[in-house]
């Protein structure tokens, strides 16, 4: 049952992670992480054909790679964040309580980006207790 779960809850991620490919402010590849772990804790071959997808798979390889995301990634991924919001917030509502939740959720996001999605090393950068051997 778990793994059945699992599956289902994993490609419901996948779907929202190839959405945000497209929608600005919808993330891409924090959806393929869980993916990712979702299928390797229920089916191999689920998660082997995510890491291998032609579309899908540079993202969880760069990340993987890089233990995170880039400033230029984190920055750009900011500023489409808040193009959609003021967008949202200031043209299509009018009321003032919608205006006001979406502002709270940017922030909310930004913050997340900030301080919760991890900052990509550069290459032959190790974390500092890995260089203490």
């Amino acid at each position: 049952m778990k793994k059945t779960i699992y599956i289902i809850i994993g490609c419901i991620s996948v779907a929202l992670g190839i959405i945000g490919i497209f929608v600005p402010g919808l993330p891409t590849t924090p959806f393929l992480l869980l993916s990712s772990w979702l299928f390797y804790n229920s089916s191999k071959r689920l998660h082997d054909a995510l890491h291998r997808s032609k579309w899908l798979g540079p993202y969880l390889r760069r990340f993987q790679e890089r233990k995170g995301v880039g400033w230029k990634t984190k920055a750009v991924s900011i500023a489409c964040m808040w193009t959609m919001i003021s967008i949202s917030a200031f043209v299509v509502f009018e009321n003032w309580h919608v205006r006001l939740l979406l502002l709270g959720l940017g922030v909310i996001g930004t913050c997340s980006v900030l301080f919760i999605v991890p900052n990509a090393r550069k290459k032959g950068e190790k974390k500092l207790e890995n260089d203490r051997s």
